[in-house]
Order: C-alpha cells, then structure tokens, then sequence
C-alpha cells in the first residue's frame, strides 16, 4: 500500500499523504478557494468540520462535496468553482 495518493484538481494531478482531506490537497495544491458565492467571492474551507459548508467542491461528478470531510482517495477527480 502507497503512502501518498494521487488526486485531480480542475485536471492537474495531485500527490498528497494518505489520509489528506480534499480541504488540504486543495491547499497544498495552491488552489485558494473552492467555490465562489452568489456574489462571486471566493470561498473555502472555513470551520475544518463539516458545519459551514464553505468548502464545497464536486468530487467524482457529485456535486456539494464538502472537502473538509471527505479524505482523499487515488484517482479522484475534484473539480472547484474555478
């Protein structure tokens, strides 16, 4: 079994730690934000829990995916409001 994993985010390939949250991977990727509001302002991961449902994302085609709960698994593809 690898120690890392790697994912897409908006098709760039990702290599990150087992165990990584998407909230993370987006970050260690350098992608700032994972959705934008009605408004268009950016938004990401605010409260690391579940609660706030800033860090939407869609993961495999399913969209809503809140990245702080969901951990990172090989070849996931991850798309933001980018």
């Amino acid at each position: 079994m690898s120690d890392t994993v790697t994912l897409h985010i908006n098709g760039r390939p990702v290599q990150v730690p087992q165990g990584t949250t998407v909230a993370a991977a987006l970050e260690i990727a350098g992608q700032t934000y994972s959705r934008r509001s009605v408004s268009h302002k950016a938004r990401g991961a605010l409260c690391g829990m579940g609660v706030c449902f800033e860090c939407r994302v869609t993961i495999d085609n399913v969209p809503h995916c809140r990245s702080c709960q969901t951990l990172c698994v090989q070849g996931m593809e991850v798309v933001t409001d980018d």
